[in-house]
């Protein structure tokens, strides 16, 4: 059997799969969040227009 060398951390960053490829990961989060983004907009949309309308109303109203 071969004996590992080095530190703990060495070994287990050495072992792990997919640790090297953390940027891949970051682009997932991103591109989730952007179409859970999406999503909440498309089925919130008559409520965000209504919201934004009235706050426009509000501000030109005092003017």
């Amino acid at each position: 059997m071969k004996r590992l060398k080095g530190s703990i951390s060495e070994i287990m960053r050495r072992m792990l799969p997919g640790e090297n490829h953390s940027g891949g990961m970051e682009l997932v989060q991103v591109a989730i969040l952007v179409a859970i983004a999406i999503a909440l907009g498309l089925i919130f949309r008559t409520e965000i227009t209504g919201f934004v309308n009235k706050t426009f109303d509000n501000l030109n109203g005092g003017f």
